[in-house]
């Protein structure tokens, strides 16, 4: 068979079936920019364009980054300061700070500055091998100012050979002007920004926080169910500071996330086990707020509920671009194993954000991305802190 470009000489980590499908004497070959085999050297016969000897370097799917908040103005160094001296983040957020604070420097921003204030953070994502990321809105908590955001997130696939999914956060915080309303405000979303989001296509999903200091259970079942009417799927931050039972909810929706769950129950666990719903955590969030209940993996592991791992990056709680540092806080702080961390930046990460069909494991049919690293085991991508063993990145077979 003709393809483009053949790498061969490699060790695979295909993410097909259990564990993380390790193929020791292993090679990829790409067409048109997919896959057209993955798997053992004497398998297939191919007459390559280019034809590339990785010398024995290791083959992960290019990863993903499926939980960021990239695209935001400011920061809150500030804020990080005040927890320092002993101020909680919901403390913070209710003076004011937190949440509202950034939203108030996103609307004082442009939509180019927005992008280029962004675009470092995506660099040193790439950087490590992320070849999909996705980035929400949140921080305008206006019509205008969330399609500035949005619009801004997808410029950043425009400049950046990335790609870049969605998420409109509208139900975030609680903007100033509808203080004391968040009904009013639940129903504005639905009624006023969700059809101008959709109808400009601005948004692949949409999500919110739902917690004592964001939105209840009710007010996002009821976002939930006009986002389905738009036909967009949905997630959400839940069990984060408290159980408000949102896992539950969004389960019942057929949510692809439920996103940070510290404090999530065994009925949630059951309830996504049961949709289908992926776990995503973010222990960038977990360390930076110095919280101590830990997410229940061990029981989202007997349930089968597969587990994301994402940095969460954002200018409050989670200022983190590297999605290294992120699988080795998992395993550090919430014990998940080398081959859970892997596949939570890879075929999980691509559940949560419904591209499973397109991205996430090495397999014919699916895009070309690719990361090639200078490792001898895959245990090294989680166990180092700081480095970086990169040796390229591959994104649509280039």
């Amino acid at each position: 068979m003709l393809c483009g470009t053949l790498w061969r000489n490699a060790r695979l980590a295909t993410m097909v079936g259990a564990g993380i499908g390790v193929v020791e004497d292993g090679m990829v070959a790409a067409k048109d920019g997919r896959i057209v085999y993955a798997g053992p050297s004497p398998g297939a016969v191919f007459t390559a364009e280019c034809t590339v000897d990785l010398g024995g370097r290791w083959i992960t799917p290019g990863l993903i980054d499926c939980h960021t908040h990239l695209i935001h103005g400011g920061d809150r160094a500030a804020e990080f300061e005040q927890r320092l001296a002993g101020a909680s983040y919901e403390e913070i957020a209710r003076a004011g700070g937190g949440i509202v604070a950034t939203m108030r420097a996103t609307r004082a921003a442009s939509e180019a500055e927005l992008v280029e204030s962004a675009l470092p953070r995506l660099d040193a994502l790439i950087a490590e091998g992320v070849t999909t990321v996705e980035v929400k809105s949140g921080y305008g908590l206006s019509t205008a100012d969330e399609a500035k955001s949005l619009r801004a997130a997808r410029a950043l696939g425009m400049r950046r050979d990335v790609g870049v999914t969605t998420t409109f956060l509208g139900a975030h915080a609680l903007p100033p002007e509808w203080a004391g309303d968040a009904d009013g405000y639940i129903a504005h979303i639905c009624d006023a920004m969700l059809p101008a989001i959709a109808a400009e296509g601005l948004a692949d999903a949409v999500d919110a926080f739902c917690e004592g200091i964001g939105f209840s259970p009710e007010q996002v079942a009821r976002l939930f169910a006009a986002a389905q009417r738009h036909g967009l799927p949905v997630k959400l931050h839940a069990e984060q500071l408290s159980n408000l039972h949102g896992a539950r909810i969004a389960a019942q929706h057929g949510a692809l996330s439920a996103d940070h769950l510290e404090w999530l129950d065994a009925a949630g666990v059951a309830a996504m086990a049961a949709s289908g719903t992926i776990a995503t955590l973010l222990p960038g969030a977990f360390y930076v707020t110095r919280e101590t209940k830990l997410p229940p993996v061990d029981a989202l592991r007997a349930a089968g509920v597969p587990m994301a791992v994402a940095t969460d990056c954002n200018p409050g709680t989670s200022p983190m671009t590297s999605i290294l540092l992120a699988m080795n806080m998992a395993a550090t702080c919430f014990r998940l194993t080398v081959d859970e961390c892997l596949r939570g930046v890879t075929v999980n990460a691509a559940c949560a954000l419904g591209l499973q069909d397109r991205i996430g494991t090495l397999e014919p049919g699916k895009a070309c991305d690719l990361a090639i690293w200078d490792i001898e085991r895959p245990a090294e991508l989680i166990y180092r802190i700081g480095f970086n063993p990169l040796h390229q990145r591959i994104r649509n077979g280039r």
